[in-house]
C-alpha cells in the first residue's frame, strides 16, 4: 500500500468521512476537530515504518462544554457509521495502546470526542482560554508544546476556540523564555569541564557519556534559541538539523561525539558551544556576552565558561517572580521520567513542590 503522510491521511478523514455523517446525522453541530494529541505524523516525521501501531485515519472531536451532554450520542453515530476503511487503510483498530493495531475488524475507530476545555485540562493541566500563567508555562513539557500546537485543525466551529487557544500556545512570554533559556545555560556550565576532566584520569567512556549528555541539552537549547518546542529523543536531532544554519553544528557535534580522541571531542564540543553562545545573543534577550573559550581554572582543558551567559539572562529578567527563582526552568529541564511527563496531574505536583525562590524557600 503507498504511504501516505498521517497528517494528510487524517485532514481528508474528517472532510470526507466524518464531516459528511455529522452534517447529515447532527446538522447544526457546533464542533472543532483536528489532529492534536500526539505521534510522529503531528510533526509531519511519520514514515511507512509509522504505520505499525497507533496509525491511521484518526482524529480529535471537541464541543463547547454547553454541548457536552451531546458527546453520548456522538460516540454512538461514530461507531455505528465511521467505514471501516478508508483510501485503502484500516479505520478500525485493535489491540492495546492509544489506538492499538490497525485492523478492519477491530473494535474501535479512531476519533476521540472531548469537550473542548476538559481535553486542555486533561493534556496540560490547565485551560489556556482562561489565560497561561508562569507556573502554567513552567509546568508543561515542551514535547506536549510542540503536540498541541503541531498537528492541525480541520474545522473550527466553536467561534476559534480551538485556534486561539494553540495560538495562545504558540511560544513563550519573553520572561519565561529568559529563564528557560537560563535554567539551560546553567546546566551546560555545570557540566561543561567534565568531559576534559574524565578524559584527563583516562576515563574516556565517561568522558563519551557526559560530552552525549551535554550534546543533548545543546540540541534542545538551539531549538528553544529559534523558537521551536523541543520534541522527545527520538526526533530531537531530526528537528534540530532543519534549523536554520544548523550545519556547522551538526558537524561540530558529530565530530564531539564520534570515534576520535579527547583533543577531537574537546574541538567539536567547544565549536558547538561557542555556536550557541552567538545564536544566544542574536536573539537580543539579554546584554551580549560574546563568550569565547577559556581555560577551566588552570587546567588543560576549554570550556566556554557558560554560567556568564545565564547570568546575563537572569539579570534580562524583569518580572521579580521569576527573577528570585532558581534557574532551574521548565519541568522537562529537571525531570526525565516519561511516567510523570506525560502525565499532567504528576507532572504538575512535582512542579508545584519545586522551591519558588533562589534560598529555596516557598
Amino acid at each position: 500500500m503507498t504511504f501516505v503522510a498521517g497528517l494528510t491521511l487524517a485532514r481528508r478523514f474528517h472532510d470526507e468521512a466524518l464531516a459528511p455523517i455529522l452534517r447529515r446525522r447532527l446538522p447544526g453541530l457546533r464542533y472543532a476537530a483536528g489532529l492534536l494529541d500526539g505521534g510522529s505524523e503531528l510533526l509531519g516525521l511519520d514514515t511507512s515504518r509509522s504505520t505499525d501501531h497507533d496509525w491511521g485515519p484518526r482524529g480529535q472531536l471537541f464541543v463547547a462544554a454547553s454541548d457536552a451532554a451531546w458527546i453520548p450520542h456522538l460516540r454512538a453515530v461514530l461507531d455505528a457509521d465511521l467505514p471501516a476503511e478508508f483510501l485503502g487503510w484500516p479505520a478500525r483498530f485493535t489491540g492495546e495502546g492509544r489506538l492499538g493495531v490497525a485492523d478492519r475488524a477491530g473494535s474501535r475507530h479512531g476519533v476521540t470526542i472531548h469537550e473542548l476545555g476538559g481535553w486542555w485540562r486533561d493534556r496540560l493541566g490547565f485551560d489556556p482560554a482562561a489565560g497561561v500563567s508562569t507556573a502554567d508555562w513552567l509546568a508543561t513539557p515542551t514535547q506536549r508544546l510542540a503536540e498541541v500546537t503541531g498537528g492541525e485543525v480541520f474545522h473550527d466551529g466553536l467561534g476559534g476556540a480551538l485556534s486561539g487557544a494553540r495560538a495562545t500556545l504558540a511560544w513563550y512570554p519573553d520572561d519565561v523564555w529568559r529563564h528557560v533559556l537560563a535554567a539551560a545555560w546553567t546546566r551546560v556550565a555545570q557540566a561543561e569541564h567534565l568531559p576534559g576532566r574524565c578524559a584527563e584520569t583516562g576515563d574516556d567512556l565517561g568522558s563519551r557519556v557526559v560530552t552525549a549528555g551535554l550534546a543533548r541539552d545543546l540540541m534542545r537549547l538551539g531549538l528553544l534559541l529559534h523558537r521551536h518546542w523541543p520534541p522527545y529523543d527520538k526526533w530531537l536531532g531530526t528537528l534540530f538539523a532543519r534549523l536554520p544554519g544548523a550545519a556547522p553544528l551538526v558537524a561540530s557535534l558529530a565530530d564531539a561525539l564520534g570515534p576520535g580522541d579527547w583533543p577531537s571531542r574537546e574541538d567539536g564540543l567547544v565549536r558547538a558551544l561557542e555556536a550557541l553562545a552567538a545564536w544566544t545573543d542574536d536573539t537580543r534577550l539579554a546584554a551580549p556576552v560574546r563568550a569565547r573559550p577559556r581555560p577551566f581554572h588552570r587546567r588543560p582543558f576549554l570550556v566556554l565558561d557558560a554560567g556568564r551567559i545565564a547570568s546575563a539572562l537572569c539579570a534580562a529578567i524583569t518580572d521579580p517572580a521569576l527573577r528570585e527563582r532558581p534557574p532551574v526552568g521548565a519541568v522537562d529541564q529537571y525531570v526525565g521520567s516519561v511516567d510523570v511527563l506525560t502525565h499532567a496531574r504528576r507532572v504538575r505536583r512535582v512542579a508545584a513542590a519545586l522551591p519558588v525562590a533562589a534560598d529555596g524557600s516557598n
